[in-house]
């Protein structure tokens, strides 16, 4: 299957990163992609380094013009999308939502952001509610694809469940970048950290990862820190981890990339994990921490 994933710098304009997406869209789209991928919350600047309730206004219904815009997209060019939008779901209730769409342009499904952070710059908690649909695969015509969203890539249990659930792929919209006062090697650290646990995911449930962050510098309209440098470095990995792409750290890239959807089969035959995982020893990882 060939993937397109888009990885970009966002402005103010909601409207201008919008229309920006739909050129790259159509880029990819002619170069063959049948799925393609977008970065976590596409449609706008990252607005949760800063706590203000004004920036709640983003948010917008699903179904919602947003839903409509990208719908009529992937129809337009016959491919599955992955989107990323804000979701207001009630007055006073919203989540960081993935819509899937499908060829035809309607909703294949949604997830819900599970796992939201609250860190300096980061303050998801003040923003999204957590998602309340677990972790169950969307079906497509392409294949059941195991969508997640940023900050739960970091954990391995979302990756089993939706595996467990039969995903053919993991999918990942991300917004991640650096912490302006860290030093050089500190940020590498960290950018191979995010990258090399997921390409575990990949590894650890035999699948495809597909993960697409944003670029760029975005200032923090607070002026109390210098904003973040996302890093980019979107990748495609195969299901023993091995990069069938990796995009640079600071540039805008709209790739198209080969992912062998039946390589998995033969993985998983020579590495057995699913069988041989010790399911009846594994009741305490629904705890909190083991005293």
């Amino acid at each position: 299957m060939k993937v397109g994933i888009i990885q970009q710098t966002c402005v103010a304009d909601v409207e201008a990163n919008k229309q920006k997406l739909a050129q790259n869209i159509a880029r990819v789209a002619r170069q063959g992609a049948e799925l393609v991928v977008l970065q976590e919350l596409h449609n706008s600047l990252y607005f949760c380094q800063v706590e203000d309730v004004g920036n709640c206004s983003l948010a917008e219904p699903i179904p919602g013009p947003s839903t409509e815009y990208y719908g009529a997209l992937a129809k337009a060019f016959g491919i599955v999308l992955v989107t990323s939008l804000y979701e207001r779901r009630a007055p006073g209730l919203y989540h960081n939502t993935a819509v899937v769409f499908e060829k035809d342009g309607s909703i294949a499904g949604i997830y819900r952001k599970n796992h939201i952070p609250d860190d300096p710059a980061y303050y998801e908690k003040f923003y999204f509610t957590p998602g309340d649909l677990g972790f169950r695969p969307i079906e497509t015509s392409v294949g059941k694809l195991g969508v997640q969203v940023c900050w739960d890539q970091w954990y391995p249990e979302g990756a089993r469940l939706m595996a467990l659930a039969g995903a053919e792929l993991l999918i990942y919209p991300t917004a991640i970048g650096y912490e302006s006062s860290d030093s050089p090697e500190e940020q590498e650290r960290q950018r191979e950290a995010w990258t090399t646990v997921q390409r575990g995911h990949a590894v650890a449930n035999g699948l495809p990862v597909i993960a697409v962050n944003r670029t760029g510098h975005e200032p923090d309209p607070s002026g109390q820190t210098r904003g973040i440098q996302f890093w980019g470095s979107s990748f495609v990995v195969g299901p023993q981890g091995e990069f069938l792409y990796r995009a640079p750290k600071d540039e805008e890239v709209c790739q198209v990339i080969d992912v062998d959807m039946q390589r998995s089969e033969n993985v998983r035959r020579w590495w057995p994990f699913l069988r041989d995982r010790r399911i009846d020893e594994f009741g305490e990882l629904t705890k909190r921490f083991r005293d």
